[in-house]
């Protein structure tokens, strides 16, 4: 592509995409660029089948189905978006600045939203020598297909809200649902604690797993030890779920010619109207930090107008300010241009 665009968003998560959604309200040309081949970032690749307790409006909505409904308000704009693609750098250009990526596309932006979350993420593995022979096949790192446990004995490991959701999602299908944790306390939403609580899955706390083999039936052997001890128990499981939270990474973003202030977490340091140390490049969801920030994915849809208005005002002579949805012709619920 060889064109100017309004703003380019970097990251077609979820706040990335609504982001591109409210962009088409105020009529911006935007182009959108994700590196990972479909919408929906972390949601799609690792918690489709995960229930979304922190939006409002949805009630016990999965993963899957908010960026479902994400891509269809998207798409009542004529949005460009750049899947598999990976911006490679980002260079100061006139009045704006010139936009490259891995497929040769190079194309001038007047401002930039990054909305690039953690970066590239890759779930935390189970360390390889614990594993025995042939267990691989077994063991899971995020689900897309409940089916898959569906009548069978299923261990989930890990701490926090996505391993405690796990484990309460497929409870409805598996024959029986076991969690393992290193402490007793969970970090997880008091309500997702309390269905816990009220649920039938087993707690083996507090265990870390030691070894994972194969009995003589073929299922898997779990021998689990008990915390600060050399005591040890065995589970007997078929399917184990690993939900250790991820390593993420920007070394992309740190071979761009622009460089906005990160702090010691390499989070991008952005004012209170999203605004980075780059005049016309802004940032929401995870990859933005400010005092009192709280990562979820509802903090991060509120980021983007707030940035979006701000960046107008630069960008553009003339820019009137926001309009209310209110004022805005819906029919079907889909907005008329």
């Amino acid at each position: 592509m060889n064109e100017d665009v309004d703003l380019t968003i970097v990251g077609a998560g979820p706040v990335g995409m609504f982001a591109g959604f409210y962009a088409g309200l105020r009529e911006l040309k935007v182009v959108i660029v994700e590196s990972l081949a479909d919408l929906g970032g972390q949601v799609t690749n690792f918690y489709p089948k995960k229930t979304i307790l922190d939006i409002p409006g949805y009630v016990n909505v999965l993963g899957k189905d908010i960026v479902a409904d994400l891509t269809k308000q998207l798409e009542q704009f004529e949005q460009k978006v750049l899947l598999g693609t990976t911006v490679t750098d980002i260079i100061s250009s006139g009045d704006g600045f010139q936009i490259k990526t891995d497929q040769q596309d190079s194309f001038h932006t007047k401002g930039v939203l990054l909305a690039t979350g953690a970066g590239a993420f890759e779930p935390r593995r189970i360390a390889a020598e614990i594993l025995g022979d042939n267990v691989n096949q077994n063991i899971h790192y995020s689900i897309h297909d409940l089916n898959i446990f569906a009548g069978k004995r299923v261990l989930v490991a890990g701490g926090g809200d996505s391993a405690v959701e796990m484990a309460l999602k497929l409870e409805t299908t598996a024959k029986n649902v076991k969690l393992t944790h290193r402490r007793d306390k969970f970090r997880a939403l008091e309500h997702s604690l309390t269905k816990l609580s009220n649920s039938s899955v087993t707690l083996e706390t507090p265990y870390t797993i030691k070894q994972i083999t194969r009995d003589t039936t073929g299922a898997l052997l779990v021998t689990l030890q008990l915390a600060r001890s050399e005591e040890t128990k065995d589970v007997i499981v078929d399917e184990i779920v690993i939900s250790y939270g991820f390593q993420t990474e920007n070394k992309i973003m740190a071979g761009w010619s622009i460089q906005p202030e990160h702090d010691a977490q390499n989070k991008i340091v952005v004012t209170q109207n999203m605004a980075t140390t780059v005049p016309n490049v802004y940032a929401i969801g995870d990859v933005a930090v400010y005092a009192g920030k709280y990562d979820v994915i509802a903090t991060g849809f509120g980021e983007a107008p707030t940035a979006i208005n701000d960046l107008m005002t630069h960008i553009l002579s003339d820019v009137k300010g926001p309009a209310h949805s209110t004022a805005l012709t819906v029919e079907d619920g889909t907005v008329k241009h």
